[in-house]
């Protein structure tokens, strides 16, 4: 094996140096540059995206307070809004109440009166109906006709003696 021959192990020393120092300096000012840019690149992007990130966090933030702010203001709205229809119902409903108590205050006022005139018609008839009974009555037991002076003199005392 040419490898392990002592005669040729000092070029190969010397070349494995000599490749060893090349591969080194290619590295060094090829391949190792490139790393570092690919490294830096992205530790750059993850920086932006971090960035960008804590932003849109920030603003995502901003949307749910304003969004919260305007559903509080909605609800709020909306209660008032609720409070006012309830007290124009309220009012109106009211109103409609008095004007169904004006109308039955009326209403039995003149049913009061109808019923006053009926019974003063009634009484004033009920005279001349217990008149014509009690000569109807004479009539009947007696077998002879009665005047109605006569007649209304007895309604009259039995009348008042009733009340």
């Amino acid at each position: 094996m040419p490898q392990l021959d002592l005669a040729t192990f000092p070029p190969q020393l010397i070349w494995l140096l000599i490749t060893f120092f090349a591969l080194y300096a290619v590295m060094s000012w090829v391949g190792l540059p490139r790393v570092r840019g690919i490294l830096a690149a992205r530790k750059g992007r993850i920086d932006g995206d971090l960035e960008k990130a804590t932003q849109m966090k920030s603003e995502a933030e901003a949307v749910i307070a304003a969004y919260e702010k305007a559903l509080a203001e909605a609800r709020m709205q909306a209660q008032i809004t609720l409070r006012e229809t309830t007290d124009r119902l309220n009012a109106e409903a009211a109103q409609r109440q008095a004007k169904v108590a004006e109308e039955l205050a009326r209403e039995t006022t003149a049913a009061e009166k109808r019923i006053a005139e009926a019974k003063t018609q009634a009484l004033g008839s009920l005279r001349e109906v217990a008149i014509e009974v009690t000569r109807a009555a004479a009539q009947k037991l007696t077998g002879r006709d009665i005047d109605a002076q006569h007649a209304g003199a007895a309604v009259d005392q039995a009348m008042r003696e009733r009340g």
